[in-house]
C-alpha cells in the first residue's frame, strides 16, 4: 500500500486504502500522510526552461485578442439590448383614459 492513499479509520484504527473502512464500515478516516510525511517521488527536480520568446508573443497576442472581442461583444450587446428597449417602449400601447359614462 503506497504512503499517500493510507487511511487510518478513526473509529477502529484500521489502516486502509478504501473509501470505507473494511473492519467496521466507517467513513471516518484521516490521512497517514497527516503524521507521515510521504517523501518526494521524483530522485531530481524537474529542470526549469525559459519560456521563448514566441511563447511571450503568442501569449501576449492571444491575451489581447480576448480581451478586445471581449470588450466589443459586451458593448454591442449593451447598445442591443438598450435599442431593443427603446423600441418596445415606443411600441407599446399608450394607455387610454377611461371615460366615465353616466347612466
Amino acid at each position: 500500500m503506497q504512503l499517500r492513499i493510507a487511511r487510518l479509520c478513526l473509529d477502529c484504527d484500521e489502516i486502509h486504502d478504501a473509501q470505507q473502512c473494511p473492519v467496521c464500515a466507517s467513513e471516518t478516516f484521516t490521512f497517514i500522510t497527516r503524521w507521515v510525511p510521504a517523501p518526494e517521488r521524483r530522485s531530481r527536480p524537474r529542470p526549469t526552461t525559459t519560456p521563448s520568446p514566441r511563447a511571450d508573443l503568442y501569449a501576449a497576442l492571444t491575451d489581447d485578442t480576448a480581451r478586445s472581442t471581449s470588450g466589443r461583444l459586451f458593448k454591442g450587446g449593451v447598445l442591443g439590448l438598450t435599442a431593443l428597449g427603446l423600441v418596445g417602449w415606443f411600441m407599446r400601447n399608450p394607455k387610454q383614459p377611461r371615460s366615465e359614462t353616466s347612466d
